[in-house]
């Protein structure tokens, strides 16, 4: 080996770590219409089964079935957002998220009424909670920063809503749009095992996504029904949030618990602890309870085992994975990116003895 070959061989690889470089650069600085795309292509799976059912028994042609189905998923987002938007602005000094100072007393006040409650019973938690110091690491400016950010991002909201929309009409218009993009990288000999594999994720992914609006659905009026029967305040918009933070595997349902408990604490303050704060706390537990149970063994087995077919524990361990490489886009993300890659797997590696054991089930 000569020298220039080893010199060639180094430009060749400085080429192509720039070239990456490059590449990475790009999508970072396009990151809005990758997320645009990625939302787009969500929504064209969820609409994809009403596209089929207005085309196969109402024989509606493409386009009008398109457009019904455009007109009404936007309607029922221009429903929720009526619905929950001015509840939540209206509503917002009573749930203390909009008033950080409010918010911080509350939490003061309530943390003087547990110690006081637990002085009568001779429990010295005071001074476990003083050593530790634990509300002075709270930083209660994370909860009114986060909705300051979602303000301040509601000034490009009709730009992305027009660019979502225009791009799930397109997506819903032609399904095979994006499947003849990715075809031009695919070798011809491969090309018909691509179009098995993209019609089997469509299929899956659609199923995977409107089982995820039943589960909210399901949890929202467990939710509902249950913090109204206690008296809780605000009951309707704090069922919606929890049940919408479920959509994190995991890590979700532990702060939808949490909300639901201080929001349902700091709204009855004033009141006994013990007689009042205390009781009303405990039955809220018990709600959320039921909720994850059906969630747990009711809705999230039928739609794990009937779209995205994997196994309970092997859907954990691919979600705690993503989640420690990723973080909660990672979470989020994991299972219907699993779902993909099993379905090519399978078409592309049906003969590896590991691929046959991973989709047994497709």
């Amino acid at each position: 080996m000569n020298s220039n070959t080893i010199s060639n061989g180094i430009l060749r690889a400085l080429a192509i770590i720039l070239g990456i470089a490059l590449v990475l650069y790009f999508l970072y600085q396009i990151q809005s219409v990758i997320v645009y795309v990625a939302i787009a292509a969500v929504i064209s799976l969820i609409g994809r089964p009403i596209i089929l059912f207005l085309r196969r028994r109402l024989k509606f042609n493409n386009t009008l079935a398109v457009i019904v189905t455009i007109i009404l998923l936007l309607g029922i987002f221009i429903g929720l957002m009526g619905l929950f938007i001015p509840l939540i602005m209206k509503q917002g000094q009573n749930l203390s998220l909009l008033n950080i100072n409010e918010l911080q007393n509350n939490i003061e006040n309530l943390y003087a009424e547990i110690i006081t409650y637990f002085d009568l019973h001779q429990i010295d938690v005071e001074q476990s909670l003083k050593d530790s110091n634990l509300l002075s690491k709270i930083d209660f400016a994370i909860i009114p920063n986060f909705l300051n950010s979602i303000v301040s991002g509601l000034g490009s909201f009709s730009i992305g809503l027009f660019s979502v929309l225009f791009i799930s009409f397109f997506f819903l218009k032609d399904s095979k749009l994006f499947e003849n993009g990715i075809l031009t990288f695919i070798p011809d000999s491969k090309e018909s095992r691509w179009k098995n594999s993209s019609t089997k994720i469509k299929d899956l992914l659609s199923r995977y996504f409107v089982g995820l609006i039943f589960q909210i659905l399901i949890l929202f009026i467990i939710y509902t029904i249950g913090l109204l029967i206690i008296g809780v305040e605000n009951a309707v918009v704090i069922a919606f949030l929890c049940a919408l933070l479920n959509l994190i595997p995991y890590v979700g349902p532990l702060v939808g618990a949490l909300l639901m408990i201080t929001l349902t604490m700091t709204s009855n303050l004033g009141e006994s602890f013990s007689d009042v704060i205390l009781p009303k706390t405990f039955w809220v537990f018990i709600v959320f309870m039921i909720g994850q149970l059906v969630d747990n063994f009711g809705s999230q087995p039928i739609i794990f085992s009937k779209s995205v077919k994997s196994h309970p524990l092997e859907i954990f361990l691919i979600i705690l994975i993503t989640g420690i490489l990723f973080g909660v886009i990672g979470l989020i993300i994991a299972v219907p990116a699993y779902t993909a890659i099993k379905v090519i797997l399978k078409e592309f590696l049906s003969e590896n003895k590991i691929v046959k054991k991973l989709t047994k089930g497709l």
